[in-house]
C-alpha cells in the first residue's frame, strides 16, 4: 500500500478503537451501533502500532514495564519498541524467515517477546506461540504437525531441542549457545523496516496449539485482524484507555497473553505491565500494584483465590479496572473483593478461537454469578443441544450471519474440525450456558462437564461456587460420581485453604455446608481433599477426574467421605 492507503487503513482502525473509547459505558449505543473495520489488507504491527509510536503524544509514554522479583526492572517507550522490533524483523529476514514461514516464540515475559511478536508480524512469519514449560515430546508436536521453519527461545530451553529432529533454524535469547544464531546480534540491524509487499487481512499470524483438557491439541489459526482487530472487543471489555497501566497475569505461550498483553492494552494505548516472580506472593504483588500505579488488572481464578487468602486491604491505592478470565468467577471471590478494594470483579468469556465475546463491561450492572452480556461486534445466541433451535439454556453459539472479526479462520489442517466448529450458519464454543430476560449469560459448563443425576441436570460451576463459600475450601472440582441407584451422584474434590486439615470432622462440616445450600437433588453426596490435576495452562482437567470416578465405579476410592459416613447427615 502507499502512503495515502496506509494512512487511510490507521484512520479506519482509530476511529473503530475511538468509538469503544468514546462510549466505554454505554453498553447499549455501543452494542447498537459499533462496526468491525473491516480490511483487505492489513499489518497491526506497520499500521497501528509503529503509527501510534510515531505520534508526539507516546514518545515518552511506556508501552512496556517490567518488574523483575529483586526489584529491577526495564521500561521501554512505543517509539523503542518500534525501532528495536524493525531491527529484529530485518534480522531475522537476514536469517531466512520469509513471508507464511511459522516460527515457534517460546520466551519468558522478557522484552525479546513482545520485539519478536512485532518482528514476526511486520514480515508476514506466523508465529507458533509456546510455553516455557513444554518438554521435548510437546516441542516435537509443535515442530511436525505446525512445519516450524524457525525457532526463537531461551538460551536456557535450547537443550530440550536436542531431542527435537527437523530443518529448522535456531535462535537463542540470552547466554550464547553452540549452533545457535544469537539474539543479542539483532540490535545492530538496520532500524529502517522495509516489508516485502502488502499483508492480506486473511494472511495467517497466529497458531495455538489449544490447552488439551480433553484431547490432542487443536491448531487455531488467527489472521492479522481476528486477533489484532478482534481485540478491540477486549480492550472494550477491559474498559483500558491511553494511560492506563495494566497487568495481566498470564504466562506467554497462552492465548489470554495475547489478549491482555499485547493486542488488547495497545490497541488502547496503554501500558503493558509485568511483574515476574517464581513463587506467587500476593503481598509483594500488591506492593507493586500501588508503587507503579497499576490502574487495571486482569487475574486467572486462581489468583484471585489465592488473593482473598491475604489481606487485601493491604493495597492502599486499589486498581479501579478489575477483571478475571480463564475460567468463570465464583460470586464469594467477587463479593470479597468488592468489600476490601471497592470495585467490582467484571468477569469475561472468550476461548483461544476468539477475542472476548461476553463480559461485564464498565458502568454496567453486574449480576451475580454472570459472565455479563454479549459485547459490542458479537451476535450470540444458546441453541438447545438437541433441536439446534435458540433457547434460554443451551450451548453458546456465535450467528455467523455476522460474523465477528474476532473469530479464527478455522482449525489448521483440519477441516473436519473446522466444519464441526462453524455447523449450522454457528460458531460453536462447545460451552453452555443460560440467558436471562435482560441478556445476561450465566455460565453453566462445558457440554462434556454437565452430567445428569437422578434424571436432574447438574452443572459443576453452580455446586463448586457454593463449595467456595465454605472457608475451608480454596479451590474445588465437581464431576459425577457412578451409583448403581442415582446412575450418578455430584462428588466434589477439594483443595482446603491455609489451616484446615483433610479429616473426616472437616468433610462432614463442608458436606453439612452444601446440604444447608444446595437443593436436595444437587447435594454434594461425595467428597476428596486432592490436588486438582490441571493443564499447564492451570485448567482444571475435570475429564482425568471422571476417568477416576469410572474406575472406582464398584468401589469407593482411597480417602473419600460419603453422606451415608455421617448419621447426622441423612436424609
Amino acid at each position: 500500500m502507499g502512503n495515502d492507503a496506509d494512512a487511510a487503513v490507521h484512520r479506519r482502525f482509530r476511529e473503530a478503537r475511538d468509538y469503544l473509547l468514546h462510549n466505554r459505558e454505554d453498553y447499549a449505543t455501543a452494542y447498537a451501533n459499533f462496526e468491525w473495520p473491516r480490511f483487505t489488507e492489513f499489518n497491526w504491527a506497520l499500521d497501528w502500532f509503529d503509527q501510534i509510536a510515531a505520534d508526539p503524544a507516546n514518545e515518552s509514554r511506556y508501552a512496556l514495564w517490567i518488574v523483575e522479583e529483586d526489584g529491577s526492572q526495564g521500561r521501554w517507550t512505543f517509539p523503542e519498541l518500534s525501532r528495536r522490533s524493525s531491527q529484529v524483523a530485518n534480522w531475522l529476514r537476514q536469517r531466512g524467515v520469509r513471508r507464511g514461514d511459522r516460527l515457534i516464540l517460546m520466551l519468558g515475559n522478557q522484552v525479546e517477546l513482545w520485539e519478536t511478536i512485532l518482528a514476526a508480524a511486520k514480515l508476514g512469519a506466523v508465529i507458533i506461540p509456546a510455553s516455557t514449560l513444554l518438554g521435548p515430546a510437546d516441542l516435537r508436536d509443535r515442530v511436525d504437525r505446525g512445519d516450524a521453519r524457525h525457532v526463537v527461545i531461551r538460551s536456557a530451553d535450547t537443550e530440550k531441542f536436542a531431542e527435537v529432529p527437523g530443518n529448522y533454524t535456531r535462535t537463542a535469547v540470552g547466554e550464547p549457545v553452540s549452533g545457535w544464531h544469537s539474539f543479542a546480534e539483532a540490535y545492530s540491524a538496520d532500524a529502517a523496516f522495509t516489508p516485502d509487499g502488502p499483508t492480506g487481512a486473511d494472511d495467517p499470524l497466529l497458531l495455538y496449539f489449544t490447552s488439551g483438557t480433553t484431547a490432542k491439541p487443536k491448531l487455531v489459526q488467527h489472521t492479522h485482524v481476528s486477533y489484532p482487530v478482534g481485540h478491540l472487543s477486549t480492550m472494550y471489555w477491559l474498559g483500558l484507555e491511553p494511560g492506563d497501566v495494566h497487568l495481566n497475569i498470564s504466562s506467554p505461550g497462552w492465548a489470554k497473553h495475547a489478549w491482555s498483553n499485547v493486542f488488547a492494552p495497545w490497541n488502547a494505548e496503554a501500558t503493558v505491565f509485568l511483574y515476574n516472580y517464581t513463587r506467587f506472593d500476593a503481598d509483594a504483588l500488591m506492593a507493586q500494584l500501588d508503587r507503579c500505579g497499576v490502574t487495571s488488572f486482569c487475574a486467572p481464578p486462581t489468583v484471585w483465590r489465592m488473593l482473598i487468602q491475604a489481606d487485601l486491604s493491604a493495597l492502599r491505592k486499589p486498581p479501579t479496572k478489575v477483571v478475571g478470565a480463564g475460567e468463570p468467577l465464583n460470586p464469594e471471590v467477587i463479593e470479597q473483593v468488592r468489600k476490601s478494594w471497592g470495585v467490582t470483579i467484571r468477569d469475561g468469556f472468550g476461548q483461544t478461537e476468539t477475542s472476548v465475546q461476553i463480559a461485564n463491561t464498565p458502568g454496567q450492572p453486574v449480576k451475580p454469578g454472570s459472565m455479563g452480556r454479549a459485547v459490542p461486534g458479537f451476535r450470540v445466541v444458546l441453541l438447545d443441544p438437541v433441536s439446534g433451535e435458540p433457547s434460554s439454556e443451551g450451548e453458546i453459539c456465535l450467528d455467523l450471519t455476522h460474523r465477528p472479526v474476532g473469530l479464527m479462520a478455522g482449525y489448521a489442517d483440519d477441516d473436519e474440525r473446522t466444519a464441526t466448529a462453524f455447523a449450522g450458519g454457528h460458531y460453536h464454543t462447545g460451552d453452555v450456558g443460560s440467558i436471562d430476560e435482560n441478556g445476561y449469560i450465566t455460565y453453566v459448563g462445558r457440554t462434556d462437564d454437565v452430567f445428569k443425576a437422578s434424571d436432574y441436570r447438574i452443572s459443576p460451576f453452580e455446586l463448586e461456587s457454593v463449595l467456595l463459600e465454605h472457608p475451608a475450601v480454596a479451590e474445588a472440582a465437581v464431576v459425577p460420581s457412578p451409583d448403581p441407584i442415582r446412575l450418578a451422584v455430584p462428588k466434589a474434590y477439594v483443595v482446603l485453604a491455609a489451616g484446615h486439615e483433610p479429616s473426616a470432622e472437616t468433610a462432614e462440616a463442608v458436606l453439612r455446608f452444601c446440604r444447608e445450600n444446595l437443593a436436595p437433588y444437587k447435594r454434594i453426596r461425595r467428597l476428596q481433599f486432592a490436588d486438582l490435576p490441571k493443564t499447564i495452562s492451570g485448567k482444571i482437567r475435570r475429564v482425568e477426574l471422571r476417568g477416576r470416578e469410572n474406575e472406582a465405579a464398584d468401589g469407593r476410592q482411597q480417602g473419600e467421605y460419603r453422606e451415608e459416613d455421617f448419621p447426622g447427615l441423612k436424609s
